[in-house]
C-alpha cells in the first residue's frame, strides 16, 4: 500500500496524461444539446477561462427518466469529469463552495475539487468508462457509473462500480458523491485520511490559471 502510495504522489507531479478511453462512442443530438450548451455558456462569466465543450452528450437514462436540457449538460460535464477530461470551463458549473467525496477524499472549495479532478490525468494511464445509467432526475440526480483504472507507472488494474449523487443549488452544482459500490466509508480515522488527502493534493497538482494553460495540457 505504501509503495503504491509512494507511485501515485511521484506521478501526480509529472505530466499528464492526455489520452484516456472509453468504451462508449458519443453521438451528438443537435437539439438538446446545443439547447443545454447555450444555457451552460451564459453562466460563465469569465471568458479568459475558455468555452464550455462537453464530451459526453450521449446520456443513458433508465425507463421513464427525462433529464431537462441543462441536466443533460450537468450529468455530461460530470462523466467528462469521471474520464480523466477536466477543463475549467467544466469546473464553473460547480459553486465555489461545493464538494466533492469518494472513499478517499473529502475535497472541501474550489481549489480542493479542482486538483482532484486535474489529479486524475497524472494518477492514472488509463480511464475507461465502462456504462452508465442515470436512475434518477430527480436533486440528487442519480447515476450508476461503472469505470476502468490503470495506475500509472504500475500498471495496476482495478475496475470500480460507483452510484454518482450530483446534488445541485440553483444551476450549479453543491456537491458530487461518489460511492464505491454504493457506500462510502465511515468512522474519524476514515474521515481524517481523506480530508488530509484532499488538502495535500493541490500543493501536488497545479491546476490551469487560464484557457491557454487549459489547452496546452489538452483539455480545450
Amino acid at each position: 500500500m505504501q509503495s503504491i502510495r509512494t507511485n501515485l504522489s511521484r506521478n501526480l507531479t509529472r505530466t499528464p496524461a492526455r489520452t484516456f478511453t472509453s468504451c462508449t462512442r458519443f453521438q451528438t443530438t443537435p437539439s438538446k444539446t446545443q439547447q443545454a450548451h447555450e444555457a451552460a455558456v451564459n453562466m460563465s462569466a469569465d471568458k479568459n477561462l475558455g468555452e464550455l465543450k462537453i464530451e459526453s452528450t450521449n446520456i443513458n437514462t433508465a425507463p421513464g427518466v427525462s433529464l431537462s436540457d441543462h441536466q443533460r449538460t450537468i450529468v455530461g460535464s460530470v462523466l467528462d469529469l469521471f474520464a480523466g477530461r477536466p477543463s475549467l470551463p467544466k469546473l464553473q458549473l460547480w459553486k465555489d463552495d461545493a464538494t466533492f467525496t469518494d472513499p478517499l477524499t473529502i475535497a472541501q472549495g474550489r481549489d480542493q475539487y479542482s486538483a482532484q479532478w486535474y489529479g486524475l490525468q497524472a494518477a492514472f494511464s488509463e480511464i475507461e468508462r465502462l456504462g452508465h445509467e442515470v436512475k434518477d432526475a430527480g436533486n440528487p440526480i442519480k447515476m450508476d457509473l461503472d469505470t476502468r483504472y490503470v495506475v500509472k507507472g504500475l500498471g495496476k488494474e482495478q475496475k470500480i462500480h460507483s452510484l454518482i449523487e450530483i446534488t445541485m443549488e440553483g444551476d450549479k452544482i453543491s456537491k458530487v458523491a461518489d460511492k464505491w459500490d454504493g457506500k462510502l466509508p465511515e468512522g474519524s480515522i476514515a474521515q481524517a485520511f481523506r480530508r488530509l488527502n484532499a488538502v495535500s493534493v493541490p500543493y501536488i497538482v497545479g491546476v490551469p490559471k487560464n484557457a491557454e494553460e487549459d489547452r496546452q495540457r489538452g483539455n480545450q
